[in-house]
């Protein structure tokens, strides 16, 4: 008969799976709630063999929040196939998964990181990090969202609407995440209605965001959520 023997992992496996369940806890829980001890039951191993892999929490949380970062980046690729509207109610859809299933992490993470006093958070080097996640998220936002227009260079006026629709997005995410007093699927098309509001506000005032909008217009089912603002427009008048 033989017996089963735990396998040991080596040191890059070990630290992503700490990450990952440091990453789990922060994610239902404010990062100062979490306690390395808890990161090391949760891990099945001992406290001092965390420090091993991690000089402090600090760390770790950076490490799990650099991954929720590259998890949430990506939440904006999708196929460039199809109408846009539907596109970006798919990209929305996924966005909203990530916030509601990591809503301490992910308040932490746009609003500069948690204290974790006693790891010294708070020093620049700590926020410093922490902007340039946030930072890199919206950039690959922005670079997903020219994507999907086919713009590879964007005009000033269409940079502004991607970057505000962005700030939208998030800020919208944050707020709902307080009481989720609005139903979330309500949202997500909102958002995009949002989106195509701000396109068309833009292209008021410019003709190159005119012609843009027309080719988002296009190629727009009658049942897609652009002509469902269009039409939710239409019969308030």
């Amino acid at each position: 008969m033989s017996i089963g023997v735990r396998r040991r992992m080596g040191v890059e496996e070990r630290r992503q799976q700490l990450i990952g369940v440091a990453l789990d806890l922060f994610s239902r829980r404010s990062p100062d709630e979490v306690s390395i001890d808890e990161i090391a039951t949760a891990a099945g191993i001992s406290r001092p063999l965390v420090y091993h892999y991690f000089p402090g929490k600090l760390s770790l949380y950076e490490a799990a929040l650099k991954r929720a970062s590259e998890d949430l980046a990506s939440r904006f690729a999708e196929p460039r196939e199809g109408p846009l509207g539907a596109r970006l109610l798919r990209v929305m859809r996924r966005f909203f998964d990530f916030v509601d299933d990591h809503g301490p992490g992910f308040s932490a993470l746009m609003r500069g990181g948690p204290a974790v006093s006693a790891e010294g958070a708070g020093s620049q080097d700590h926020v410093s990090a922490t902007r340039a996640l946030i930072d890199s998220v919206r950039q690959a936002a922005y670079e997903q969202m020219l994507a999907h227009l086919g713009v590879t260079e964007a005009s000033p006026r269409l940079e502004l609407v991607i970057r505000s629709w962005i700030s939208l997005v998030e800020s919208t995410a944050l707020i709902w995440l307080d009481g989720r007093r609005i139903p979330r699927a309500e949202l997500e098309v909102q958002l995009v209605h949002d989106f195509a509001a701000l396109a068309a506000v833009s292209a008021g005032h410019d003709a190159e965001m005119a012609e843009l909008l027309r080719t988002m217009a296009e190629n727009e089912p009658a049942d897609g959520p652009f002509a469902d603002l269009a039409g939710r427009l239409i019969a308030l008048g």
